[in-house]
């Protein structure tokens, strides 16, 4: 099915399909020239895979994961709205990672000009009568995700207001990151931040560390984070850095062993293997007046290295 309308690429090896899953649900599929690959479901607009040009998978998904909607599914970049966590009246990080998006042919491409390098996919989700009586706002949410040519994943969020009234929410792209082994991983940028422990009833406390590294469960939320951090892999020798816009915290969790035990989506030893960074406004809601649009990017890319500390200091180029 060719899929030519939903992007301006100028070079023809790079190429985008929609494809369907065991569910029947569609997916996207992104490719840059050189091998790199992203595919995006338009269950939940999440995208569920996002692969180098040698065919390394980076973001981490469960073998238990579920895939029939409307169960979330563990694994990808599912997206929280417009509630983060359990902080408020929804189903734990809101209803938008469960509702079946729609290929967006209603809005003009982003940038239009400024799309020869990249393959993009632009959805959107508008609120069901259902999503109404538990969230009471009308909304139009525009998601489009990207693939660069030198394979960064890119994902811009807009959301409108076009209710009467305003409305608050908060936000995440729960970004589940694949890793070597959790205890071979440190984060870079974040360090004598405060941080929200959600563990300990959400008290605050401040960074000591000279980077993050693992060894127990955590559930953080380092709050007014720089737009730009590192998750160094010591064993794969990889960095993905990640850039962000218009999301002031970063989310960091790994369940550990117990925790995992009692998930039902998780295998018990997956913990191991997976680390969530999450760009997010989790600590202050977000509020919209009748008419404006919020706007939240978040770019990951993959650099090979041992040691990251030029990566943070180059300029963001989503």
């Amino acid at each position: 099915m060719s899929m030519g309308q939903y992007t301006n690429l100028t070079d023809p090896r790079s190429e985008l399909e929609v494809v369907r899953d065991w569910n029947g649900v569609e997916q996207v599929v992104l490719r840059s020239p050189r091998g790199d690959y992203a595919r995006v479901s338009l269950h939940g607009g999440q995208v569920v895979s996002w692969r180098n040009d040698r065919g390394e998978e980076l973001l981490f998904t469960s073998s238990k994961a579920v895939f029939k909607p409307p169960k979330a599914m563990r694994g990808g970049i599912p997206i929280c709205f417009p509630q983060f966590g359990n902080c408020g009246t929804l189903e734990r990080h809101g209803f938008a990672r469960n509702r079946i998006w729609a290929l967006d042919e209603e809005h003009p491409p982003l940038n239009h000009n400024d799309n020869s390098s990249k393959a993009s996919v632009d959805l959107i989700l508008k609120p069901s009568e259902d999503d109404l009586k538990c969230w009471p706002h009308c909304f139009e949410f525009l998601l489009r995700v990207s693939l660069s040519k030198n394979g960064g994943l890119s994902l811009v969020s807009r959301v409108r207001n076009v209710n009467g009234k305003p409305f608050s929410f908060s936000f995440a792209y729960h970004t589940y990151l694949s890793v070597s082994d959790i205890s071979e991983v440190r984060i870079e940028g974040l360090e004598t931040l405060d941080y929200l422990d959600n563990l300990i009833q959400r008290k605050r406390f401040t960074e000591q560390g000279d980077a993050i590294t693992f060894e127990s469960e955590v559930d953080r939320v380092y709050v007014s984070s720089p737009n730009v951090i590192a998750v160094l892999d010591h064993e794969k020798k990889r960095t993905v850095v990640i850039r962000k816009e218009g999301l002031p915290d970063i989310v960091v969790w790994n369940p550990w062993e117990k925790k995992s035990k009692t998930m039902v989506d998780f295998g018990d030893e997956e913990y191991k293997q997976m680390l969530c960074v999450d760009a997010a406004a989790a600590e202050r809601p977000i509020t919209l007046k009748p008419g404006e649009e919020w706007t939240g990017k978040l770019e990951l890319s993959e650099v090979p290295s041992t040691n990251c500390s030029g990566h943070l200091d180059q300029p963001g180029i989503i």
